[in-house]
């Protein structure tokens, strides 16, 4: 019969895994969404704790890399409402992980001015590149939902790069 630390080990190695390919990527969504890198660190981090004490459940999902992101998002906007610094947030340090350069700078601006909704959606789909069913599970969405916010958003940003 096997020890509890040997049964463990493959439960550790996968979930180890999944972090080095997933935190900077989760990390990346999220810093640009609530548009504070410090928090987006803390977040990701307190998602991936949350996601190790889980991995048995959070492993089998179709989409965990989505149930992280969706834990960091939420985590960090509870933390923005206590801190009270919804609306006047610093410009962001720079990252603790190499992010490429946008080819546009005001692409990213433009996608933080978009509201709430429609950025999780926007950054899930082109940052993370999520599928519109992985989206909607992430999320608790109805697909058509998804559809509109992307369309919505997308939009707004046509509208507002356009020169």
């Amino acid at each position: 019969m096997a020890s509890l630390d040997e049964a463990r080990e493959p439960v550790v190695a996968s979930f180890d895994a999944f972090y080095s390919v997933t935190w900077p990527e989760v990390y990346r969504a999220v810093a640009v969404v609530i548009r504070d890198r410090d928090l987006a660190a803390e977040a990701v981090d307190e998602a991936m704790v949350r996601t190790f004490t889980k991995w048995r459940d959070v492993s089998r999902m179709s989409n965990p890399q989505g149930w992280v992101y969706r834990v960091a998002v939420n985590w960090a906007r509870t933390g923005l409402k206590r801190r009270s610094l919804a609306k006047k947030l610093p410009e962001p340090p720079e990252p603790l992980v190499e992010v490429p350069t946008p080819p546009d700078p005001a692409l990213i601006e433009a996608v933080r001015r978009l509201p709430a909704k429609q950025r999780d959606v926007i950054v899930a789909r082109y940052l993370l590149d999520l599928s519109q069913e992985q989206i909607a599970e992430t999320f608790g969405l109805e697909p058509g939902t998804v559809k509109s916010r992307l369309s919505r958003g997308l939009e707004r940003l046509r509208k507002e790069l356009v020169l």
